[in-house]
Formats: C-alpha cells, structure tokens, sequence
C-alpha cells in the first residue's frame, strides 16, 4: 500500500544573483489522485495532537480530528472485506516500516463519490527513527532538562508508531452493516479513537 517511488533526484540550483548553488534532494512518487474526483481528502496518521485543519473548504487537505468530527454524519463506510483487506495491508506495511526504523507516515484517503469508491496509500515513510529522535525520547521521559518526568515525547518509536496507527485505521473506517451483523455504534467525536500525543508512550 506505500505508494510507490519513481525515482530519487537531487537538483541543483543556480541563483542568478551571486551565482550561489543550491541542492535539492527530491522523491518522485505515484499520483494516487490522478483522473479521480475527489470530494474528500485525508491525510491520517492516528494521532490527535495538531491533526485539525481548520479550513475545511474545497480541495483542502484534512486531518484525524477533521475525520472523527464528521464521523456522526459522514463516516467513511466500507464493506467487510475491504475492511479486512485494509487491515490486513496496514498490519503488513507497518511490520515493514517498523523493521526499518521508519515513523510518522501517514495513510492518504482519497473519497470519490461519483465512483463510490476509496483510493489508499501510505506516504511520508522516509523519516527514520535516528540517533536524535532517540535522545529526545530519553530526554524528554527523563526529565533531566526541568520538564516533567515521563513525558510523552513528540516523536515516538516506530514499534510504538506502528501499534497507535494500526489502532487508529481500525477505527476510522466503519463497516456496513451486514444481515446478521450486530448493531455498530457510530463513535462519538470526543471518542478516544486516536492516541494524543501528550500521554504515555504505548509499551513496546
């Protein structure tokens, strides 16, 4: 499901003022919305902290609270094989991302409702989890710089990543209700369906 990579460039700029040069470095990746009429557009990470946009007008990009919000009246509803499918997928990719150190990805959820159907992808899963996301970590749950002690970290690991996020896309997508299925209850907007960054880190 992480969307695919055409290809790794570096670009050189030359300013014409000064002749100064600057270097990009440039990850060219799948269009997932390319030839689709998207109404909603998603950028999902399972967490609650700085995840509101809130301009939610036209080809705006919306975040987990923006989601649960609209849960009451517009849920995004999937079959039950899909909502396998899509579990099994994000099980998957996050064992893979984790084994690699990668964190802070996030799902891209494409709505096209004049085709009734969903477009899915992981993307930004090329931070890893290095040297300094491991000191602030240490840092910050220690509390030796006068903060307090066993603070939830901004950053978390990617074994911690890994198990907020799949707990949080189980939970986004809600599936429709079958013949004999049991009646499912559309979660409240203050519902914990996200982990907030602010409390303890998840055990590895």
């Amino acid at each position: 499901m992480p969307c695919k990579d055409s290809g790794n460039l570096s670009v050189t700029i030359k300013h014409l003022k000064g002749g100064k040069e600057s270097k990009m470095d440039l990850l060219v990746m799948e269009n997932l919305l390319f030839g689709r009429n998207i109404t909603r557009l998603y950028d999902l990470k399972g967490s609650s902290r700085s995840r509101y946009n809130a301009d939610s007008s036209s080809n705006k990009v919306l975040l987990d609270q923006n989601l649960i919000e609209a849960m009451p009246t517009s849920p995004i509803f999937v079959g039950n094989k899909a909502k396998r499918l899509l579990e099994r997928a994000v099980w998957n990719d996050t064992s893979f991302l984790a084994g690699i150190d990668v964190m802070d990805y996030s799902l891209l959820v494409g709505v096209d409702e004049e085709k009734h159907e969903l477009v899915l992808g992981i993307i930004d899963f090329m931070r890893q989890y290095t040297w300094d996301k491991h000191l602030e970590t240490w840092v910050k749950s220690s509390g030796i710089l006068g903060g307090p002690k066993n603070a939830a970290p901004t950053v978390v690991s990617p074994m911690q990543y890994k198990k907020r996020f799949r707990k949080a896309m189980s939970a986004y997508f809600i599936v429709i209700p079958e013949q004999w299925m049991p009646a499912i209850i559309n979660p409240n907007p203050s519902s914990n369906i996200c982990e907030d960054d602010s409390q303890n880190a998840l055990p590895e």
